[in-house]
């Protein structure tokens, strides 16, 4: 099942919607932090319905372990007059699991231009990326839903730096910045190379600002660079990219990690 089937059949509530995590969708014993991320944009975009401006920033905190039975809840905050900011809570069995707050913001008259969001140089097209190849700590969420390649090439050293092509398997009836938020996540933390096999980490905060107001990408194809710049005592800070199969800024963003090892 897509995941516009599973929010099409998910149970409608007057401020949001219910469904079942899919054991597809899990990482560990919780749901993939992209698939939180996108239900509770669901539920706010279920809450404020049509003529709703385009998604330009979210924040998203994963609060504790996400599967079962998950409720959305969401509640708009703010309608000024260009932007309307909306909080969202997921919860199972009455304990919080996620919360989240979206802005949505059509576009201003503004005389600024900057655009320094350049893709790494040198990157592969998406169709000579070399395949990411599956190995038995892959999650199942990325072996289930979605297609991964390199995008630059593998580093010889460690580094805390990966980028890769990453597309949905199947994106069919999927709202546009939905697929942004379920995608973009999907990287492991970019301090996994300096890491032990097997050593857990959990995301603890996800900020995404979206670049552009219509997502466009050639055949689903989407860049993601996930870059460490700071661990200490447990807590690894990334920042973190997106850009369309043409090299084109999508989304910035940056995360808070926890690593227990």
């Amino acid at each position: 099942m897509s995941f516009a089937d599973l929010i099409a059949g998910a149970e409608s509530r007057e401020d949001g919607l219910a469904l079942a995590v899919p054991e597809t969708w899990l990482q560990g014993r919780t749901a993939y932090g992209g698939f939180s991320a996108a239900v509770a944009l669901s539920a706010a975009m279920k809450v404020c319905g049509e003529g709703l401006p385009p998604l330009r920033s979210a924040v998203v905190s994963f609060v504790g372990p996400a599967y079962g039975t998950l409720e959305a809840r969401a509640r708009v905050l703010r309608r000024g007059k260009n932007a309307t900011w909306v909080g969202a809570e997921l919860t199972r069995e009455g304990e919080v699991t996620a919360t989240a707050t979206f802005v949505f913001m059509g576009p201003v008259a503004s005389a600024l231009h900057l655009n320094d969001c350049p893709a790494p140089a040198g990157f592969n097209l998406p169709e000579d990326g070399g395949n990411y190849r599956s190995h038995p700590l892959m999650p199942v969420f990325l072996r289930e839903n979605f297609e991964a390649r390199f995008a630059v090439p593998k580093s010889a050293e460690k580094v805390p730096d990966l980028c890769w092509w990453v597309r949905l398997k199947d994106r069919a009836g999927l709202d546009p910045m939905s697929e942004v938020l379920l995608i973009g996540d999907a990287l492991p933390p970019g301090v996994l190379p300096l890491l032990g096999a097997g050593v857990p980490v959990s995301s603890m905060t996800w900020q995404v600002n979206l670049l552009t107001a219509r997502t466009v990408t050639r055949d689903g194809w989407f860049m993601l660079r996930s870059r460490g710049d700071y661990a200490e005592a447990g807590c690894s800070s990334q920042t973190m990219a997106i850009w369309n199969a043409d090299g084109a800024p999508v989304a910035s963003g940056m995360q808070s990690i926890a690593v227990f090892g």
